[in-house]
């Protein structure tokens, strides 16, 4: 999963014309810890969407647009638009994630 280290960097992924999933995390969140503990298995069970990860803390202006209350929170993009939003209250197991992914 590529970590975004500039803004212009994010606004290019979301515009392709792709599914992006963005998960927007921070260093010293304990929910984006035990996130971190299952999402590689459910990265590799959606190798068709590109995947990012944007450190709220370094990019408060991108998580305030995307209206990023909570952390961890899973943002779906394609061709510049939000299509889907998976809020930190239901973003804590990996089932959550799964069924979150196959409805989009």
């Amino acid at each position: 999963m590529k970590q975004v280290a500039t803004e212009q960097e994010y606004r290019e992924q979301i515009t392709k014309d792709e599914l992006t999933v963005g998960i927007f995390t921070t260093t010293w969140c304990p929910d984006c810890k035990r996130l971190a503990m299952f999402i590689d298995e459910i990265i590799e069970e959606n190798q068709d969407k590109q995947w990012m990860k944007i450190d709220r803390d370094e990019f408060p202006e991108i998580s305030e647009e995307q209206n990023v209350m909570g952390i961890p929170s899973l943002l779906v993009f394609k061709n510049g638009e939000k299509l889907a939003h998976l809020h930190s209250a239901n973003a804590k197991t990996p089932d959550q994630v799964r069924e979150f992914l196959n409805n989009l």
